[in-house]
């Protein structure tokens, strides 16, 4: 996938109102929307669905920009960009507040829900060794199973730099004690977790970080080929509580997507402002879609596709969300 550079505007057209128009014009008519995404290539479908919305509704909808999420933020908050739907709450909160928070952004609704995240192992060695807490890697015997390089430690397919999780990860390995047992290897996800697969494909034990929505749970299925691992205790950069309502704790709170824009464009933009609070994708609608995109529908013409193609299954759901965001505009 493409890795393209922030292309800052000097301005974007902010200050233009999007209300009803006298003439009957759309309420986004005359308004240049940039939406930005992370380089993650299955963060492109819930994108385009909003900007295929916002289209609809009159806005000059300018092609996505690729950008690191903490740039990302400052890009929106700075008014350089109009928004990112991607913003993972809570994961993402202290790149939000770091950018501005409430004062610079507006964000309501939660765009996809339910998303999962944390660390998995193949389940033949799970059943064998009765592995079910990542804990139990303290153990030296258990810790050398998933070891790749030789030296005798676990090897943790983990999170790339930038993403938010390797603070998570990082800030575990030092309060579970598991510094002397598991390496935390780090990378360009696609390639590192493709490698991992490959190693499961062969027979080999694994130990890897992903997340839900994406397609690695598509490839090797929880319950079937592998199985998550608890955490011994609650222990998040964040300080929060990640037991989840079934006493399972698997050291990561359960995140959703939310979009994030820039709040005086929000103001100016009621239309839109009301888009970003409505919209909601289901996760499995997702998780498909970037099923999708790992068989070889990588490009961004047969993602747009994507796009088309679940609106025009969910028809009447969308139209409902452009006759609010129109009704938010008179």
């Amino acid at each position: 996938m493409a890795f393209h550079k922030l292309a800052v505007a000097s301005t974007l057209t902010l200050g233009l109102m999007a209300g009803a128009h006298a003439d009957g014009s759309l309420p986004g008519s005359g308004v240049e929307v940039q939406a930005l995404q992370s380089p993650i290539a299955e963060e492109t479908f819930q994108t385009l669905v909003i900007n295929e919305a916002l289209t609809t509704l009159g806005y000059d909808v300018k092609p996505i920009k690729e950008v690191d999420y903490s740039a990302g933020y400052i890009s929106i908050a700075n008014g350089d960009a109009t928004y990112l739907a991607v913003n993972w709450y809570p994961l993402h909160n202290t790149m939000y507040q770091n950018a501005g928070g409430d004062d610079v952004f507006y964000r309501k609704g939660h765009y996809i829900s339910g998303a999962a995240q944390g660390y998995l192992i193949d389940k033949k060695t799970a059943d064998k060794y009765g592995i079910d807490n990542i804990g139990d890697l303290k153990d030296p015997k258990i810790a050398k199973l998933f070891d790749t390089d030789g030296d005798g430690k676990a090897d943790l397919t983990g999170c790339q730099a930038g993403w938010g999780c390797e603070g998570v990860i990082e800030h575990q390995l030092d309060a579970f004690k598991l510094r002397d047992s598991i390496t935390h290897k780090q990378g360009q996800y696609a390639a590192i977790i493709s490698d991992t697969i490959a190693r499961y494909n062969e027979g080999e034990s694994v130990l890897y970080y992903t997340w839900t929505p994406y397609w690695v749970s598509g490839k090797l299925v929880p319950g079937r080929d592998v199985v998550w691992l608890e955490v011994p205790h609650s222990a998040n950069p964040n300080g929060t509580d990640t037991a989840l309502s079934n006493g399972k704790n698997y050291g990561f709170e359960i995140n959703s997507e939310r979009v994030v824009a820039n709040r005086k464009f929000a103001e100016q933009n009621p239309a839109a402002a009301k888009l970003f609070e409505i919209v909601k994708l289901p996760i499995n609608a997702v998780s498909a879609e970037n099923m999708l995109i790992s068989a070889g529908e990588d490009s961004q013409k047969q993602i747009g596709q994507h796009a088309k193609n679940w609106i025009k299954a969910n028809q009447s759901v969308f139209d409902g969300w452009i006759n609010e965001a129109k009704k938010a505009a008179k």
